[in-house]
């Protein structure tokens, strides 16, 4: 348990919509190999030696079904707290860092949605956080990206080199995360992720590299990706 000395908890945002995905049930609960997703996606940070407890974000409709049945289906015993989500995932998330153990150091936040994180990414966010303080994990982009205006015209074309696509977790020093949210709050800021409100803070923040398998399933061409990542890892 712990890293270094360091409490470590993880996050997982499971509160979302899911309407992309086309299916009469919340996506985190679609089966693959004969356990939903936001199983596959905890039992990774269950495995994890260096993780000492996770607190799950859901809807608060689902909120019985995960105290009940998920739990006596899928018994992970660092589960510590499942927590109702907000109207946005930026509230999901505030909701489910209140609800860390007070002894909180560092803590990863991982979407319920992106089952194949796996044993490597996790440890390095936690090393990157020790040595940098906050960072996410990445991969750099494949394909040449074209920004364009509201005509759909092309106005440049940033240098490929410098992108990278943003996964999960993002990983922060306990403090540095509230405060980023506390501030956002205040200001009423808005952002599609966390590293966003810390980076507004002036905290630098560090890429670690990520894998082209880690990826959020929200779609139906998405779930059929996962399942040939499954059926590969077999």
């Amino acid at each position: 348990m712990s890293y270094e000395g360091k409490f470590v908890s993880a996050v997982i945002p499971a509160a979302g919509m899911g309407t992309r995905m086309e299916h009469d049930m919340n996506k985190i609960f679609i089966i693959m190999e004969n356990r939903p997703i936001l199983a596959h996606t905890l039992e990774a940070f269950q495995q994890c030696e260096e993780v000492d407890e996770i607190v799950v974000v859901a809807k608060p409709e689902e909120l019985s079904y995960l105290h009940a049945e998920f739990q006596s289906d899928y018994p992970f015993t660092k589960v510590r707290a499942i927590v109702a989500g907000g109207e946005t995932r930026q509230d999901s998330v505030f909701n489910g860092l209140m609800a860390v153990d007070p002894a909180c150091d560092i803590v990863l936040i991982h979407d319920g949605a992106r089952p194949f994180v796996d044993q490597r990414l996790i440890h390095d966010s936690i090393i990157g956080v020790i040595e940098h303080g906050a960072c996410v994990v990445g991969v750099p982009v494949k394909d040449t990206i074209k920004v364009i205006d509201e005509d759909q015209k092309i106005r440049y074309t940033p240098q490929r080199k410098t992108l990278w696509k943003v996964q999960t977790p993002q990983s922060f020093i306990y403090e540095f995360i509230v405060d980023a949210h506390l501030r956002a709050q205040d200001e009423e800021i808005k952002a599609t992720d966390d590293s966003s409100l810390v980076e507004q803070l002036g905290y630098p923040v560090h890429m670690v590299m990520g894998s082209y398998s880690n990826i959020k399933i929200t779609t139906p061409d998405d779930l059929k990706f996962a399942k040939a990542i499954l059926w590969n890892w077999k």
